[in-house]
């Protein structure tokens, strides 16, 4: 299983690229941050990685000082590997 996930190092800007991405009719979801990536606020935007560019372009238009980086989370049985994007 892969999916994407958007770091931020704020809680209210993780709440509104959450609250963006759902106005364009993305699915998302606020998860815990993985444990291996230790440079956010505890929490993550997780969506389909079919939907990269779409968060990129938000990305983008938006001024979010925060923001840590997108990771692609692989699930290898109950082990996860974060790769930067």
């Amino acid at each position: 299983m892969e999916y994407m996930i958007a770091v931020f190092r704020a809680r209210t800007e993780t709440i509104n690229f959450a609250n963006l991405l759902r106005s364009y009719g993305v699915n998302v979801t606020i998860i815990n941050t993985p444990r291996q990536i230790n440079v956010s606020c505890g929490i993550s935007v997780k969506f389909n990685i079919a939907y990269r560019e779409r968060a990129r372009e938000v990305i983008s238009r938006r001024r979010f000082d925060t923001f840590a980086g997108f990771y692609l989370i692989k699930s290898i049985g109950v082990r996860q590997i974060a790769t930067k994007l």
